[in-house]
């Protein structure tokens, strides 16, 4: 020890068991770790045992030495961790020697100095932990012991380095701990704040807009001025039939802009109007909003199938003055040769529907093949001018290329109408249920400046778990889904606007836009069925919280579960997922193909084009294959020539695939019973 007493630079003493643990250092690097013991003298207190340590063992030496190691020392510490009464008398003892202006209290990490090292801390760089201060390396182990703990396994990947994050920001181990027990601590939980903005646009008064008298009255009676997305949109060239993309905000007004185009364009005789939607739930209220609003100045009628009928029992009238649809109603129609008439505007809302894997092509093929109709009927017809197409969408991340593609004017305008909250908080799928119930007690018993109690949407992955949280919550609450039957969803729908439930739950039939206008938006999964969701989906399904005209802000919480997934499939985590959507850029919206997806679509423009079908596909969104897709459809028999078999006829009017169509041509040659058949071709989607 005698050339290590030469170089000895800090001495650090803490009280442990009633004698002292002692560190010597050199260049911040530990030597040797001992244990002092003191006795009570007439000099005062003095070293009476002095043992080097090295793991279990120790070396007993002469107290001497230690008075030897101290004289060297540059300086002494003492952890201020150490009573008060056991610093005197260490203070004591080195006065004793005259070594008193070495010696400091100083703040150390306790885990550090019962392991034997030196590790000073200050209030700025250590974690508070049961009311004391501890280094961040042992903050971090810490945390990670109590990691283990939750929700029955590790929490590793995103969800540790969230919590480590956030433990470090707040310098409170025990705060982080309390969060994974389901304590909702709004500065934890709190991820970020998606501000209010408003775009400065010189709005336009509705008594100048000049369109016809029964619009025109109706919108005088109703606004004095347009919102801004629908000043930017008349601005450009809305009533002078220019074609436009509209993306803006949740909530700022742009399904107005079609609805105006559209009415209008009716009323002066150019052409009916069709109002696009990809779900039949979105389509049931699109046509009694329409029913309500406009019902006394035009026919309205519903297209969701090849034979769903309205509430009131009226089939579908292709002669309507307004036809709400959904996408695969109207394509219905075009495959199965219907006439729709005289179509003077089309309004397809979320367009951004054109990026999904398994729908995206269908509406991309919709649309080419509408384009066609309307201009082979305008062909014929000169006195309406052809269509005008109306796109909308909330989320759209390549806005100048999709608007340059589908040929329209890009009308964006990025204005949020009420800031949003985000939060974030871990939970397993039992915990999640609890946390709810608390948030929708929570904001359903605030109530908003502009007098409306707050109510909760509630995305989860599953029917079956819409009723289980439903019925688990404490206030009243309703699962909405598309499982339910018309009746009942128009009467949650109801109920929901008469503040009589607190809370609904929900799968995907809400996220494309059913208006529920809830001040709070909880995501219990993050996932559809077993795919998760895409940073489009999530910011629609987000952008629910918060009406401008019903609420002062918006929340949204994001409750994820540690290391899950909900299918084999899944290639991440949910807590990888969660950050990922949070912190994602809007995807592009572009349509891709595959072999079966380019043989639907070519095979449905035949069907609807004959020989024009290369000219629907070439001006379809996405690369279609067509010599490859045609060559198949003759392999397959789908087609003679430029025209449909029968078994092709019946491949494209029920949007079979191919494989679909080949598992039901087999099983009906081997007289297979229906539901035999049904469940072959549900069992191949699951494989998919």
């Amino acid at each position: 020890m005698s050339q290590q007493v030469q170089d000895v630079e800090t001495i650090f003493c803490h009280e442990t068991g009633g004698d002292y643990l002692v560190v010597v250092q050199r260049d911040g690097k530990r030597l040797f770790r001992a244990k002092l013991g003191l006795s009570e003298t007439s000099a005062g207190p003095r070293p009476a045992k002095f043992r080097l340590k090295d793991g279990s063992s120790e070396e007993p030496r002469q107290p001497d030495e230690f008075v030897e190691l101290a004289r060297r020392a540059k300086r002494i510490r003492i952890s201020e961790q150490t009573p008060s009464e056991k610093r005197r008398e260490l203070t004591e003892m080195f006065a004793g020697y005259q070594l008193e202006d070495k010696v400091k209290a100083v703040r150390t990490c306790r885990y550090c100095a019962s392991a034997g090292r030196y590790s000073p801390v200050t209030t700025d760089t250590a974690v508070k932990d049961d009311n004391d201060w501890i280094c961040r390396d042992c903050a971090r182990q810490e945390l990670e012991r109590q990691l283990s703990f939750s929700g029955g396994g590790a929490v590793t990947g995103a969800a540790k380095e969230r919590l480590e994050e956030l433990m470090l920001e707040v310098q409170d181990l025990q705060r982080i701990v309390n969060l994974l027990q389901g304590q909702l601590d709004p500065d934890l939980t709190q991820f970020d704040t998606i501000s209010a903005t408003t775009d400065e646009v010189d709005p336009v008064r509705t008594d100048s807009l000049n369109l016809h008298p029964g619009l025109q009255g109706l919108l005088e009676d109703r606004f004095e001025t347009l919102l801004p997305v629908q000043s930017l949109s008349v601005e450009n060239g809305l009533f002078d039939g220019q074609d436009q993309l509209v993306v803006s905000a949740t909530a700022t007004g742009k399904t107005l802009v079609g609805e105006m185009a559209g009415l209008n364009r009716v009323l002066n005789g150019k052409g009916k109007m069709l109002f696009l939607v990809p779900l039949v739930a979105l389509a049931n209220q699109k046509h009694e909003d329409f029913e309500d609003e406009y019902g006394h100045l035009v026919d309205v009628s519903l297209r969701v199938g090849a034979s769903r009928v309205t509430d009131n029992g009226n089939q579908f009238d292709p002669n309507a003055d307004v036809i709400v649809g959904t996408y695969e109603g109207i394509d219905h129609a075009l495959r199965t040769g219907k006439n729709l008439g005289d179509i003077g505007t089309v309004v397809i809302d979320e367009v951004h529907t054109l990026k999904e894997e398994e729908r995206g092509h269908r509406l991309d093929g919709l649309i080419s093949r509408l384009k066609h109709t309307t201009e082979q009927r305008a062909a014929r017809r000169d006195d309406y001018g052809g269509a005008q197409w109306i796109y909308l969408s909330a989320t759209v991340g390549n806005t100048e290329q999709l608007a340059e593609v589908l040929e329209s004017t890009l009308i964006e305008f990025e204005e949020r109408p009420v800031p949003i909250e985000r939060h974030v908080t871990f939970a397993d799928g039992q915990e999640k249920v609890r946390i709810e119930n608390k948030l929708v007690k929570r904001e359903f018993d605030t109530e908003s400046s502009k007098g409306y109690r707050g109510q909760t949407i509630i995305f989860t992955n599953s029917r079956r778990r819409c009723h289980e949280i439903s019925r688990k919550l404490e206030y009243s609450a309703a699962p909405y889904h598309a499982g339910l039957d018309y009746g009942r969803r128009k009467q949650v729908e109801r109920q929901f606007g008469e503040q009589d439930l607190s809370a609904v739950v929900t799968t995907a039939a809400l996220a494309a836009g059913v208006d529920f206008p809830a001040s709070q938006v909880i995501f219990d999964s993050l996932a559809m069925g077993i795919e998760w969701l895409s940073v489009q989906e999530f910011h629609q399904m987000l952008g629910r919280a918060g009406r401008p005209d019903y609420h002062d802000e918006g929340k949204v919480y994001v409750l994820v579960e540690p290391d899950c997934s909900y299918h084999g499939s899944m290639e991440m985590t949910e807590d990888e997922v969660a950050f990922k959507l949070l912190k994602g850029e809007m995807e592009s919206v572009m349509t891709h193909y595959d072999e079966d997806a380019a043989v639907e679509e070519t095979l449905a423009n035949i069907v609807v084009g004959g020989k024009a079908a290369k000219g629907l596909n070439n001006r379809m969104l996405g690369e279609v294959p067509t010599k490859h897709a045609i060559g198949k459809l003759l392999e397959y028999g789908f087609i003679d020539g430029f025209e449909p078999t029968p078994l092709g006829q019946v491949v494209t009017q029920h949007f079979l695939s191919p494989g679909e169509a080949f598992a039901l041509v087999d099983g009906i040659r081997k007289e297979a019973h229906p539901y035999d058949l049904i469940a072959d071709i549900e069992l191949r989607d699951d494989d998919l």
